[in-house]
This record gives structure tokens, C-alpha cells and sequence, in this order.
């Protein structure tokens, strides 16, 4: 694989519970921080693996039927948390992020997309018409915002089926996003209609960003499920079993490689800084 610089960062949270999120977690609240990546490509420069939230949450949540997604999920944000923000305080202009690879679009993972209007989108084809033929009055129940998306996304798509694609023998269908295997898109749904996960090496390690298709290691490690209770906001139940079956069995093949949720704070905490550094991964 073609290595590149990658920097973790945290746009916000929301609240869980730990035993809906672990078949046998504990009965407490735990915070799901909304993580976010910045890659450094040599030549195709700065790319945002999704945006986290924003203060938009707020907004699109402060009437009905979208305001039953904010008593369900308390969403915990401010401007300072923003990846617009961080960037801008780490010296970065959000004018030369050109690219940003959306996994899936529930509102922690694209709340943030409207801040970046002139880069192009990478997302898979599944997800997004599934998402813009969602009926407003019904789309937060699957955990989306359609206020949250840009009017012109599909002018500004490319579609992550379109890349050049092969076969990995654990994950499936992978897609080599750049062209030059610097990033390697797997299809993760269940959790969401189309979700992709990406594998990226830096000079360091390798990482593979799985989204939502696990919520904490212990489930992707050991393979327990969620409690069954969440099947609810899912998109499919069977689907996502077999996406974290494969993100296991991946996990026992390749223990050198990290694999990172998106709301599994005990893997994230470690490798988050509040400021851009591609020194750390």
C-alpha cells in the first residue's frame, strides 16, 4: 500500500448506553465522540474521512418530527468543536480540504459536510440514493438529516462502486479509491444502507476506519452483538452481523493492523489530538 499522513480528531458526541451498545455491557452511559479523519495524500492533498457534528444538529432537530432524534440522542457540540474549527485553529484553510470520503450518512458523520462546498464527495452509490429517497418526515428515524446534505451532492459525487475494484479474501469487494492503493474501500453495511469502511497505511501503521460497524473492540474482537433492541434504527440486522462477522475474522488475521471504530473511545482516546498532527499516527 501506498502510505500517506493521517490525524484522528473528535467533532462532538452523544451519549449511549453501554449496554445497548455491547450485548453484555454495563448499565451506564458512555459517550460516542463523533470521530473524524484528515488524511495528507502527496499528490491529491488534504481528505476528510466524514465531518462529525455541528451546531446544525441543533437546528435541524429544534422541530417535529426531527426533534424526537434529539430527545433520543443527546448531541453535546459547540463551534469549537467543529472540524471547520479545528482545522482553521491548527493553521489549515477549510478551502483546501477538496475531497471528503462520507462512510454512511447518519447526522454524526456528515453534519459537517455543508462547511466544505467546493469538495468533491466520495461516497458509495448504495447509500446515498437510499438516503435522498427517504421521506423527510421518516428519514431521522434511520438517523438521518436530510437538511444536514448539500443541495448539490450529486453534481459533487463520485461514487466509491465506480473505483477500480478487487477481491480481498476475508473482506469481500474492495475499491481502490486514488488509484494507487493508498486508499482501500470496504463495504461495511447493515448499521447503515451502504456504509464503507477504509483501510489506510501511514509510516507508522496501518489502520483500518470501520465506522459504525462495530461500536466498542470487544465486539469486533470477540463478535458479540449488540442488543438486539437497536435492530430498530438499523438498516439491516442480517447485513450488519455479516459486516462485523468479517471485520472479526479480519481482526484474527491481521493484528497488526488497528482497526478503529468510529465510537469506541477506549481506541480512539489514545490516538486523538485537539490540534492536526501527522507525527502521531
Amino acid at each position: 500500500m501506498k502510505e500517506i499522513k493521517l490525524h484522528l480528531g473528535y467533532a462532538g458526541f452523544c451519549y449511549a448506553k453501554e449496554n445497548d451498545a455491547i450485548r453484555d455491557g454495563k448499565r451506564r452511559k458512555i459517550k460516542f465522540q463523533a470521530l473524524w479523519g484528515l488524511i495528507k495524500h502527496p499528490e491529491s492533498g488534504y481528505i476528510l474521512f466524514d465531518t462529525g457534528y455541528t451546531e446544525r444538529f441543533y437546528k435541524e432537530t429544534n422541530r417535529f418530527p426531527n426533534k424526537i432524534y434529539a430527545l433520543i440522542t443527546k448531541v453535546v457540540v459547540t463551534k469549537d468543536d467543529t472540524v471547520k474549527s479545528q482545522l482553521k485553529a491548527s493553521g489549515i484553510d477549510p478551502k483546501e480540504i477538496k475531497t471528503v470520503f462520507i462512510s454512511h450518512f447518519h447526522a454524526d458523520h456528515v453534519a459537517g459536510l455543508m462547511d466544505f462546498p467546493d469538495a468533491k464527495i466520495i461516497t458509495s452509490k448504495a447509500a446515498l440514493d437510499y438516503t435522498l429517497g427517504l421521506k423527510r418526515a421518516f428519514a431521522f428515524s434511520k438517523g438521518v438529516l436530510k437538511g444536514l446534505l448539500p443541495e448539490d451532492i450529486r453534481a459533487r459525487v463520485k461514487y466509491i462502486e465506480d473505483a477500480k475494484s478487487f477481491q480481498d479474501p476475508i473482506l469481500g469487494d474492495g475499491y481502490d479509491i486514488l488509484g494507487d492503493m493508498s486508499i482501500l474501500a470496504y463495504n461495511l453495511t447493515g448499521h447503515a444502507r451502504g456504509q464503507y469502511g477504509i483501510v489506510v497505511k501511514t509510516e507508522r501503521k496501518q489502520y483500518f476506519l470501520i465506522a459504525d460497524a462495530s461500536w466498542l473492540k470487544r465486539s469486533h474482537e470477540e463478535y458479540i452483538l449488540p442488543n438486539p433492541i437497536v435492530k430498530l434504527f438499523f438498516d439491516s440486522w442480517s447485513e450488519f452481523k455479516s459486516s462485523l462477522m468479517r471485520v472479526h475474522l479480519y481482526y484474527k488475521e491481521h493484528k497488526d493492523v488497528l482497526i478503529v471504530p468510529t465510537h469506541c473511545s477506549e481506541t480512539t482516546d489514545p490516538l486523538i489530538t485537539k490540534t492536526v498532527d501527522f507525527e502521531r499516527l
